[in-house]
This record gives C-alpha cells, sequence and structure tokens, in this order.
C-alpha cells in the first residue's frame, strides 16, 4: 500500500511540474516607492482603440476583465465605479516571429563481426549511438502578450506593470490563453505587498 501511495504521489507531483512548465512566462515592474497595503480598490480605465490590425475583440475584452477580476478577488480586491484606489489597464499584441527549435542528432548504434584466431570463434562488437550535435530548425509562429498595468489615482503614475508572453495559435486569443497569461501574470502579484 505505500508502494502504491508513493507512485501516486509521484505522478501529481510529475503532473504539477509538466502543468507549470507550460505556463507562459510573466514578467512584473513595481514602484518600490508606493505603499501597496492602501490599494484595495480599483476601476477599469478607457481603453481607446485606433483601430489597427491590433485591435480586441469585445469577446476578448471581456475575458481579460474577468480573468483579472477574478486574481484580484483572491487578493481581496474589489471593483468600484466611483474613487477607486487604482485604475488598471490592460493591453493585447498578437505579432507574428521565429523560434529557434534545436534538436539532438545522434548516430545509428551498429554492431561488427570479428573473428579470434585463439578460440577460433567469431564474436560481435557493439558500437553504441553517439551524439553527433545538434540540427536547428527555424519556424514561424504567433506571440501573444497580454499586458496589465496599475496607474495610482492620486498620483496618475503607473504604480505596477506585469506582462506575459506565450505561443498562440490565431491573432484572436482564446479565453483559455487569457485565464493561463492572467494567472502567471498574478502568480507574481505577491511582489507588490509589502
Amino acid at each position: 500500500m505505500k508502494k502504491m501511495s508513493a507512485v501516486t504521489t509521484a505522478l501529481v507531483s510529475a503532473a504539477f511540474l509538466l502543468l507549470v512548465a507550460c505556463a507562459p512566462t510573466a514578467h512584473v515592474e513595481k514602484d518600490q516607492d508606493t505603499d501597496f497595503s492602501r490599494f484595495k480598490t480599483y476601476s477599469w480605465m478607457d481603453n481607446v482603440e485606433k483601430g489597427g490590425k491590433n485591435k480586441v475583440n469585445s469577446l476578448a475584452v471581456t475575458n481579460i476583465k474577468n480573468a483579472v477580476k477574478e486574481e484580484l478577488e483572491k487578493e481581496g480586491w474589489r471593483e468600484v465605479r466611483n474613487n477607486p484606489d487604482v485604475l488598471i489597464g490592460y493591453d493585447v499584441l498578437v505579432e507574428r516571429s521565429t523560434r529557434e527549435r534545436n534538436n539532438p542528432v545522434y548516430s545509428q548504434p551498429f554492431s561488427r563481426l570479428y573473428y579470434n584466431p585463439y578460440t577460433r570463434r567469431y564474436g560481435t562488437l557493439f558500437y553504441p549511438q553517439r551524439f553527433m550535435g545538434y540540427e536547428s530548425d527555424i519556424y514561424s509562429t504567433r506571440e501573444g502578450t497580454i499586458t496589465v498595468s496599475m496607474v495610482d489615482l492620486k498620483t496618475d503614475k503607473v504604480v505596477w506593470q506585469g506582462w506575459s508572453t506565450d505561443e498562440v495559435n490565431s491573432s484572436n486569443l482564446t479565453r483559455k490563453e487569457i485565464q493561463s497569461g492572467v494567472k502567471s501574470i498574478f502568480r507574481k502579484f505577491d511582489v507588490a505587498k509589502n
């Protein structure tokens, strides 16, 4: 029974590490002089769309706002319409990019026969595969970047900003991609606490 629980624990740990490894990378910057403990309410700033090709569709806007709201509620923040502590803005950018993938190359294992005149027998020498180097492959991809910014309403300056970049499948981010990006940003939100 103890063996079974150890195997189960190892499998759960491996699955968790795989999920964390697949999460998009996130980066956070904050104003060192700001006391974040005084912030508990927020409101959304109006995003002015310029009608370019990076215009965010309304479904993506709703998904971003819901994902950010969910993460901030976990921290005890609430959305208000009047007199918020901070204004929150977001930005989404999907652009074409290229990536390089390096794959290891190994030689084929082989064996050869030899004759031993002292024993008058044939023997086999086995040569295992050897590492030969890397084969580079450059491929095109799309990268989606979600940026969330907080502006102190009293000083009118950006006090916290987080962004996450990951490969995406199309020019529009899916709800799952948005939630994954926002969660990875807010995993680092604890740096804002004093």
